[in-house]
Formats: structure tokens, sequence, C-alpha cells
């Protein structure tokens, strides 16, 4: 599947300084009964967003943010851990984020994450504090430098897997890759049968 070229991207930052924010806290688990990644976005965070009755809660940490100008959302150490759901990263991708920073990502989480267009940056606890204390900062993500910063105050370089790093450069998820890789497999099999 192709989805759109991740390069650098400039964003405003959305702060959630909880640590252990899970993968049920991310999209609880009685929304899980698709297959489908379209819509998920409505169920992201939901808990956290509306009470029992489906009303907004006025302690929405998302209110007022526009999806568009919010694409990186910050969160505590240990972002993404519990459950190894798929369903996460889809709720978060179609709720608008691209990127995912804390000092500490789960590693099925990373992985689902960079599997599904969304790059998952760890930072030092002196950054994160920075983008914690400045919700709304804007910083930029450059993947082919593997550099993120917040321009005019720092920059720090970050670690992603190679395979996820290439698709998202690339704009393929990992079928796409294969895909794109058909004349190859095509050879390869013609030589060795």
């Amino acid at each position: 599947m192709s989805r759109d070229k991740f390069t650098t991207l400039r964003s405003k930052t959305l702060a959630l300084a909880q640590e252990n924010i899970d993968t049920d806290q991310i999209i609880p688990a009685r929304f899980l009964t698709t297959t489908s990644r379209n819509g998920l976005g409505r169920a992201a965070f939901y808990d956290w967003r509306y009470d029992e009755s489906g009303m907004a809660r006025n302690s929405d940490p998302f209110a007022g943010k526009d999806n568009g100008d919010h694409q990186v959302l910050v969160g505590g150490a240990n972002f993404g851990c519990g459950s190894s759901r798929e369903h996460a990263p889809w709720a978060l991708r179609d709720f608008g984020f691209q990127a995912i920073i804390s000092t500490k990502i789960a590693d099925i989480f990373k992985s689902n994450a960079l599997k599904n267009g969304i790059i998952p940056i760890e930072v030092s606890d002196d950054i994160h504090k920075d983008l914690v204390t400045s919700p709304g900062a804007e910083v930029v993500i450059d993947l082919e430098r593997c550099e993120i910063s917040r321009p005019g105050l720092w920059t720090q370089s970050f670690e992603v897997e190679a395979f996820g790093r290439r698709c998202l450069l690339d704009g393929v998820d990992p079928l796409g890759f294969l895909q794109g890789c058909d004349d190859e497999i095509t050879r390869f099999e013609a030589q060795h049968t």
C-alpha cells in the first residue's frame, strides 16, 4: 500500500506528560471490532475525551487543537505499553498524528507505529522536559538526517529501524515495499527454479 512520503515534518506538538500510556488508553478495547483503519481516529483516547454518556470532557487534552497543526504527540515515558494491538497506531494515524515522541516507547508499539506510517522518536530527558513544558512548540523532524529540532533552540539525532525508515521515506508500507520488488523477485525465482 502506498502513502505520502515522509521526509520532513514541521508541526506543533501536543503534549501528554503522563507516563505509561498504554494501548488501552490510546484505543479502548471496545473499539477493536473492526479491521478497517478508517474512522478509528474518533476512538483515539476516547475515555480521556468523552464521559460515559459520550459527552465531551472539560479536561479533554485535545480540545481546541487542530489535528492538521498538531501532528506530533509527545507522551510520557513508556508510551504504548500494554497489549500489542495494531489498532493503537491506526487510531493515532487516523486522528492525524505522524510522529510520537517520548523518552521510551514500548518496542511492539514502536514496530507497529513504523509499519503504519508513524515515526516513533525517543529523545533525551532534557529535550522531553522542554517539549512537555512547552505544549504547542513547533518541531522539525528530518527523517533523511534522523534529526529532530526545535528551531533555534536544540537539535538531537534519533535512531529508527532501517527498514521502517526506508518504507516511510519511499511512502510505502511493508507490503507496498515487497510489491515494488516484484521484478527482482520474478528474476530470482526464474534463476532458482
